[in-house]
């Protein structure tokens, strides 16, 4: 059976918008919420999502809102993480699921560490890829002015930068940068999408077909939200006055990606900077991984997963 045969989808009334979701499985031990990043989607986790549907559990990957197949968000409407978490709670509400497993990549793991903070009570575990939990907004002011989240931040810049190509060139290229084990920063005279071109093989991991599906949903949202959430929004996250996680956290860190070299991200990893906060916290390293770690080595990944989801296995279906 293929994956279309295996994936269901749906849309979902949450917030005056209707949110896309993408399911799989039964749910016999639980359900797992998949939580994307950028330049993600839903599809992002299919590898993820059969497995661990395979495994007995349900499998639930929204698009977050303003991406993919889900409503946008009125252009007026202020941006905040916090409506992220409010439109987590309402798919768990809505789909009927009063305790989930949370997987978050990329800003996608920022709201799986608050939601975890703020709703304990709805959470059997967080598994958390490429980004370390703090309850400090990062701050690049350290960085070159061409480093891309700084340009991503002046309104208008990315827009104009994208918006030479189309979306299939546009997501290619950034899955070109982003899977490197070095952070894309523009010379003066470049623009962040000048860093590569159709020259560039894609990775060998993401095929012409993966790339098809990603532009088709850009396609369909464009980047004016994703451009909002995460990078003009990071400075608008709440603070979590003491936060200390009471469910298992688990991180999976690809050692070739490029976050590594950002400010404070190894000593948050090596540091035993998260213990502070995550009594029960486990931390694997995947030597050769990426940004893209669960597209790159999906085997791997789904091995980690099961396994932090089998040893944390609730008693009742979640």
């Amino acid at each position: 059976m293929d994956m279309e045969q295996q994936i269901e989808h749906s849309h979902l009334p949450i917030q005056g918008l209707n949110l896309h979701v993408a399911q799989a499985g039964k749910g016999e031990h639980g359900t797992v919420v998949f939580l994307h990043g950028f330049p993600e989607i839903w599809y992002s986790w299919r590898h993820q999502m059969l497995a661990v549907a395979a495994a007995g559990y349900r499998a639930v990957a929204p698009d977050w809102r303003g991406y993919g197949l889900s409503d946008q968000p009125p252009e007026e409407e202020e941006v905040s993480y916090d409506g992220l978490l409010d439109d987590l709670l309402g798919i768990l509400d809505a789909l009927s699921v009063p305790k989930a497993f949370v997987v978050g990549k990329d800003f996608g793991a920022v709201a799986a560490y608050d939601f975890a903070l703020r709703h304990p009570d709805r959470v059997c575990g967080v598994m958390c890829l490429g980004i370390p939990f703090s309850p400090f907004t990062a701050t690049f002011a350290t960085m070159p002015e061409g480093f891309y989240m700084l340009r991503w931040l002046e309104p208008g810049r990315a827009e104009a930068d994208f918006g030479r190509y189309d979306a299939k060139r546009v997501v290619r290229t950034i899955y070109v940068l982003f899977s490197s084990s070095e952070i894309p920063i523009a010379r003066a005279d470049q623009e962040i999408t000048d860093l590569a071109d159709l020259s560039t093989p894609l990775p060998e991991w993401f095929t012409e077909e993966d790339l098809a599906a990603y532009a088709s949903l850009y396609e369909k949202s464009g980047f004016r939200y994703p451009l909002k959430m995460p990078y003009r929004s990071l400075h608008k996250r709440p603070t979590i006055e003491d936060p200390k996680f009471q469910v298992p956290v688990f991180v999976v860190m690809g050692e070739k990606d490029y976050v590594y070299k950002l400010p404070g991200f190894e000593s948050a990893f090596k540091d035993g900077i998260m213990e502070m906060f995550a009594p029960d916290l486990r931390i694997e390293y995947v030597p050769e991984g990426s940004h893209f770690v669960q597209e790159q080595f999906p085997d791997k990944v789904n091995e980690l997963l099961i396994g932090f989801l089998k040893d944390h296995s609730v008693s009742v279906a979640a």
